[in-house]
């Protein structure tokens, strides 16, 4: 795309990609969103690995019913964190993609300890409200700068977690 881009340009000298980007009020790149693009695939990677731990070692009563609950959500977030990349890769910059990378810039620890189901329960609430912070900035940050496609994603996966959240805490309340 970046060589048909140099070739189309239009009487200003801008090319057709920018002047089209312009008019669908598309940024081209905004560190400040994709930087927070990036500490949110940070934690929603590390969140992910977390639902795997919890699907892996969920004991007790509740084994059936959770052991399932996890493997959905960890599927589901296994996607987010690809949707999550390729969105920083559309806007021109690298995601995190080493270990490193991600336990460095992620707002959500990892847990190694074994937790009783509740407990891995509560601990994903609170995994829920600290993801939902950080997409209702980026969500701020990319409106700010005219970017509807980022914030659309983000609002998108917003919802998920909400009615996620929603979801465990009404199990909590049993």
């Amino acid at each position: 795309m970046r060589i048909e881009e140099t070739m189309l340009h239009d009487t200003h000298g801008a090319t057709r990609s920018t002047y089209l980007r312009k008019k669908r009020r598309q940024p081209m790149s905004n560190a400040k969103v994709t930087e927070k693009l990036n500490g949110l695939l940070a934690s929603s990677a590390v969140f992910y690995q977390k639902l795997r731990n919890y699907h892996w070692n969920v004991k007790g009563d509740d084994f059936f019913e959770l052991h399932a609950i996890f493997e959905d959500l960890y599927t589901r977030w296994a996607e987010h964190v690809d949707i999550i990349a390729e969105r920083i890769l559309m806007l021109g910059e690298r995601p995190y993609s080493t270990l490193a990378e991600l336990l460095e810039h992620a707002s959500i620890k990892e847990d190694v300890e074994v937790k009783a189901s509740r407990d891995m329960v509560a601990s994903l609430v609170s995994d829920f409200g600290l993801l939902q912070k950080q997409i209702l900035g980026i969500i701020d940050d990319a409106e700010n700068q005219a970017d509807r496609k980022t914030a659309n994603v983000l609002d998108d996966l917003n919802d998920e977690i909400e009615k996620d959240a929603w979801m465990f805490n009404a199990w909590l309340a049993k």
